[in-house]
């Protein structure tokens, strides 16, 4: 069968390619051989400008013009090309040596700079660049919106529903009354931090040759002082500089990139298992999708589909980035090829991520908060002002205050405001005292909650 996005192995490709394509740029096998002839030429560029290497002379305008203008117009048949060669060498890297080669054969200053492309460079030279690249272009362009996204509609909900009271549920349980928007400002609160740690992951990158040591570099050109000449071309990539290395760069930093991006899916999932809870107890009712069918048999249902659908996208993202993150800094001795396989999947582990985020936001805008059922509830749970009337009691030193309201209300129903207004008269404490504690109801008990969610 022919690659449609009905016969694609995998749903990413197809089912939700639509959702996932802002991220082809970076990370499809496309995506991956253009970051490799960006890096060739630039390092092609930086070679020409170093004056000790004699046997290359420094480019004029219209060369650097002419390798910048293939970068920037690299398309879909160029990549057929480079795969075309690639079957024949069997390498994809040196695939692209060759392209190059092939690709410059009528500029003269390119041709004769022939030798020096690819020059003194292992492989991992070329792609661990390419990958840290792709790393920060897809979080900067991509990932970092989404999430703002997110991060933007639960600050709207929690300054609109500040003061909107709910009875909290510890353990599953009838608790402190809380508010929704507080709750929701939780969550803002906990991704802003994670957001700002996934953004300050950097990805370091190297270009010192087989094993690390600029052997090559250093026979061939004694005289040039490498260090600096590969720091400044990282640099140059706008990447930190990392000099100790194998072969390969250990790929710590991808590791800390694919562990940030994980908290922040954990962060996710459990706002989605939250919001399903707090739709199951009719906090929130859903708007329905004019012509979506929520059940195959059962016509009234709308369901939580969508943070089921992030919950769920989350939970796999973070399975993948969880192994990249644990395989990725481990290579036997100075190189094993187990990274290049796996490296191939971080496209799919940001696409699950990515598919979480669209379907928790999808799910968020469908959501109006019920304060019919929250009012509700919380009239039903007069037992929740036992905690501040035994902490008052604490205050005036009365006896055992905790127990007797342990023994008033732990497990027995039927708690009203009347039984504990005549609890509370019979306390020997000031009568202001008493008066301000049967002013409360399970509501108006909410302490700095809206405040807090008003401030996120």
């Amino acid at each position: 069968m022919d690659l449609t996005p009905l016969t694609a192995l995998t749903p990413l490709d197809g089912r939700y390619r639509a959702k996932v394509a802002a991220l082809a740029p970076y990370f499809s096998e496309f995506a991956l051989i253009r970051y490799r002839v960006q890096i060739e030429v630039e390092w092609l560029k930086a070679l020409a400008a170093e004056p000790a290497i004699v046997e290359l002379p420094t480019f004029d305008t219209a060369t650097v013009a002419a390798l910048d203008r293939a970068v920037a117009t690299f398309g879909v048949d160029d990549a057929a090309r480079v795969k075309a060669i690639e079957a024949v060498t069997n390498h994809d890297v040196k695939a692209v040596e060759y392209w190059l080669r092939e690709r410059f054969d009528d500029v003269p200053a390119v041709v004769a700079a022939g030798p020096f492309v690819h020059f003194a460079c292992t492989s991992e030279d070329i792609n661990n660049l390419c990958h840290a690249r792709m790393l920060v272009d897809a979080r900067a362009q991509v990932l970092a919106p989404a999430l703002d996204a997110i991060v933007a509609r639960l600050r709207q909900m929690a300054h609109a529903l500040a003061d909107v009271p709910m009875l909290a549920r510890t353990h599953g349980q009838p608790a402190t009354p809380t508010t929704l928007g507080k709750e929701l400002a939780n969550v803002v609160a906990r991704l802003d931090r994670a957001a700002e740690r996934f953004g300050a992951v950097t990805l370091p990158g190297k270009a010192n040759g087989a094993v690390g040591n600029w052997n090559a570099h250093r026979v061939a050109y004694p005289d040039v002082d490498w260090e600096a000449f590969t720091r400044r071309f990282v640099e140059s990539l706008a990447l930190p500089y990392n000099a100790y290395t194998t072969q390969i760069e250990p790929h710590d930093g991808i590791a800390e990139f694919c562990d940030a991006l994980a908290r922040i899916n954990t962060i996710v999932l459990d706002l989605d298992r939250d919001v399903w809870g707090y739709v199951a107890l009719e906090y929130f009712t859903q708007k329905p999708k004019t012509g979506e069918v929520g059940s195959s048999t059962m016509p009234h249902k709308v369901n939580p589909i969508d943070f089921e659908n992030s919950e769920g996208n989350a939970g796999v993202a973070n399975a993948l980035l969880g192994h990249l993150a644990a395989k990725l800094p481990v290579s036997r001795w100075q190189r094993d090829l187990t990274d290049s396989t796996v490296l191939r999947t971080l496209g799919t582990a940001l696409g699950h991520t990515l598919l979480a985020w669209d379907a928790c936001l999808r799910g968020l805008h469908k959501l109006e908060a019920n304060p019919d059922k929250l009012a509700a509830d919380l009239d039903r749970a007069w037992e929740v002002l036992a905690e501040p009337i035994q902490t008052v009691m604490r205050r005036y030193a009365v006896p055992d205050a905790y127990e007797q309201l342990k023994a008033l209300t732990r497990g027995r129903g039927g708690i009203t405001r009347e039984s504990l207004h005549a609890f509370v008269d019979a306390l020997a404490i000031p009568d202001d005292a008493k008066t301000a504690l049967k002013t409360l109801t399970p509501a108006a008990y909410t302490g700095e909650a809206a405040a807090l969610a008003r401030r996120i």
